[in-house]
């Protein structure tokens, strides 16, 4: 197996992907992680991967070698849902659950996806019905600050901030 991220569905080559994207029976740990840690560089941004890695110590690097495999080369390579789906879905678990700083670097990651602000706010509007109003305000707040964020930081900079997993 190769290590490159699977195509989104419906693009070019996807017909090639495996339905359960990096994780094959004959792919390797280590293949696995690559493509999870191809996909983190891709949503994420490589200055956040980077600064993650930076921080990792003996502590902390089973932990990012966790998510590097399983979140990301075990989920985020599948071919069944879009990415711009994955961000949808993303947002609102940090909403239900009170992330909010995870919440902040997956709205950034959701635009980096290709999601717009008002699809973003549409999700943020959904999320009052069904995780709660309380939580929508403070995830509105949160978008409020990150969008003023992004609007006033350069392009490249503003979508590889945070400093969280």
């Amino acid at each position: 197996m190769t290590a490159t991220t699977a195509p989104q569905p419906g693009s070019a080559g996807s017909e090639d992907v495996p339905p359960q994207g990096a994780v094959t029976p004959e792919a390797t740990t280590a293949e696995v992680y690559r493509a999870g840690l191809a996909v983190r560089r891709e949503v994420l941004g490589d200055a956040h991967v980077d600064r993650a890695g930076a921080a990792m110590d003996g502590f902390t690097a089973d932990f990012q070698d966790m998510i590097t495999r399983i979140a990301w080369g075990g989920i985020w390579t599948r071919p069944g849902l879009s990415r711009q789906m994955r961000s949808a879905v993303t947002i609102t678990a940090m909403v239900a659950h009170g992330h909010w700083e995870e919440l902040a670097m997956h709205l950034r990651a959701a635009l980096r996806n290709g999601l717009s602000r008002d699809e973003i706010k549409e999700i943020l509007l959904q999320t009052a019905i069904y995780c709660g109003v309380p939580s929508a305000n403070t995830a509105f707040k949160t978008a409020q600050e990150v969008f003023a964020g992004l609007d006033n930081e350069p392009a490249e900079a503003a979508t590889q901030k945070d400093e969280l997993p």
